[in-house]
């Protein structure tokens, strides 16, 4: 389609630029760490009832269209574009040509025009910067960023006073009211979660890293459970934090930055994304002292999914190519309430899909507005559900190709709780024990470990794991009492069944490979 042009804008500007006028326009503060650091008003997350997608030719058939995927006609949208076009046609904008994609494969020229300065940042910090990308390619996608511009529901036929809409087919994104930059990252996600399935590639809501040795391993998991955290391993070098395609020639970043979870954040701990906020990094409702301008990590005043936004650059092991082989281990994170699961599993391939596709884990720290206080179990498909647009079996087909391609070993490691549920006597694992469970599998020391299996859920697991004590490898062995743990995990595997039941054109082996209560 045709570029858009307005009169006042900057383009290709690098990043100290933008955070020059991002400052001098008053849209955040530079802290004591050299971070911007900007509130994004009353939308602390993503807003999943403001996401939608143009239905139409394309997209009638292949959407799975449920309460997560919003239907949009056609009509509005191209009304809406015109509007959001007209309000920003007069304002000083930022535009940048950026792309997805780090296999020249499968890469997507992008267009950003903004009407932020720290909006533009993020995205020149979140995709990937090339010099030589070409946006006049027909792959070309625009997103147009008007935070201050509000729809309305019945002029707009949107639910609310901000939107996000994504046109496949014309290749658009619209960000109408929304001052939260996730949801710019999140739609160029879904876009390509649309588009990779046919190009025989699985898009994967997952973190990327490769040993010393060039063995690679995949990180599944929402936020909250170690993704990022555990991907950002001093002794591994980092490809990316979030999303990553697999494609018959091996894995590639979505993306040239990454996008981490400030609650609570300590150099002791998760040193990598530490060091890695400087200047350059963009920092979502973190609070910040007024006077000496520390920020301070631990306060949830504002929202629990505080964030910052850094380029790879500023992390020194990583992976300059952005893309690695096929990976040698593959690993589901679950952070469990219910302290049921064993701090690792090993999964056969068709437990596989079913617990891809089931995506149990808890929401810690919600990234969606709107969401209710505290910790909370929940089932999110291919472990990332709001951005995942066609029918599940789809990317679950695909996971279970590439394992079979490659015979990658699979786990399944609660990052959660042990020896008693959450709020009822249980105990988070410490990251230094999930450590070095991911580090003894990756090491490949699990694979002839000696086995024993859980009653009910079938997992095989190992009863040796180098570095973690014994007695936490059998979760019943860590309860107090073992009727106590045989009734949470009744409890568990009956809401795996339940939820499981929306599924329907799942192939029975999968369906058989899920828990099974005696």
């Amino acid at each position: 389609m045709t570029e858009l042009t307005f009169a006042h804008q900057h383009v290709q500007i690098i990043p100290d630029k933008l955070i020059e006028f991002a400052l001098k326009r008053k849209e955040g503060v530079l802290c004591a760490n050299q971070a911007l650091a900007v509130n994004t008003g009353k939308r602390t997350g993503r807003s999943p009832k403001d996401r939608f997608i143009v239905r139409d030719a394309l997209t009638e058939h292949t959407v799975n269209w449920d309460f997560i995927n919003q239907p949009f006609p056609l009509e509005k949208f191209n009304q809406l574009w015109r509007r959001t076009a007209d309000y920003l046609s007069g304002k000083e904008l930022f535009v940048s040509r950026l792309k997805v994609g780090a296999d020249p494969k499968y890469e997507l020229p992008i267009i950003l025009i903004s009407e932020t300065a720290w909006q533009c940042l993020f995205a020149t910090q979140l995709f990937i910067r090339d010099k030589g990308v070409d946006t006049t390619r027909p792959n070309t996608w625009t997103i147009m960023s008007a935070p201050g511009f509000s729809t309305n529901p019945e002029r707009d036929g949107v639910n609310s006073d901000g939107a996000v809409i994504m046109d496949f087919t014309q290749q658009r994104i619209l960000v109408c009211g929304m001052q939260y930059a996730g949801e710019i990252k999140k739609a160029m996600f879904t876009v390509l979660n649309f588009i990779l399935p046919d190009k025989d590639t699985l898009p994967m809501h997952c973190s990327a890293n490769v040993g010393k040795d060039g063995d690679s391993a995949l990180f599944f998991g929402l936020s909250g459970t170690g993704k990022t955290t555990l991907s950002a391993d001093p002794e591994r070098y980092l490809i990316g934090d979030d999303e990553h395609g697999w494609s018959s020639d091996g894995i590639f970043n979505f993306e040239g930055g990454c996008y981490a979870k400030c609650i609570n954040l300590s150099q002791q701990r998760e040193p990598l994304i530490w060091d890695a906020i400087r200047f350059g990094a963009i920092m979502e409702n973190v609070i910040i002292d007024p006077v000496t301008l520390e920020p301070h990590y631990e306060d949830d005043s504002l929202t629990e999914n505080t964030r910052v936004a850094y380029p790879r650059e500023h992390i020194n092991n990583r992976v300059e190519e952005n893309r690695a082989n096929h990976p040698k281990s593959v690993i589901f994170l679950s952070c469990d309430l219910y302290g049921v699961l064993p701090p690792v599993s090993i999964l056969n391939l068709e437990q596989a899909a079913y617990y891809f596709l089931s995506g149990y884990t808890a929401l810690v720290g919600s990234t969606e507005v709107g969401s209710s206080a505290g910790i909370k179990p929940t089932f999110s498909t291919c472990f990332g559900a709001p951005f995942f647009p066609r029918p599940p079996i789809v990317y679950a087909q695909l996971l279970q190709k590439r394992l079979q391609e490659t015979r990658a070993p699979i786990y399944l490691i609660n990052t959660g709780w042990t020896g008693g549920a959450y709020g009822q006597g249980g105990q988070r694992f410490d990251i230094p024990v999930t450590r070095a469970v991911v580090t003894a599998a990756l090491g490949g020391h699990l694979i002839n470990a000696p086995l024993e299996k859980i009653p009910g859920f079938g997992f095989s697991i190992p009863k040796e794991v180098p570095g973690v004590a014994s007695k936490l490898l059998n979760p019943k062995n860590t309860w107090r009492n073992a009727s106590d743990y045989e009734h949470q995990a009744k409890a568990l595997m009956s809401q795996f069944i339940d939820n499981f039941r929306k599924f329907q054109d799942v192939p029975a082996a999968i369906q058989a490979a899920g828990p099974i209560i005696g």
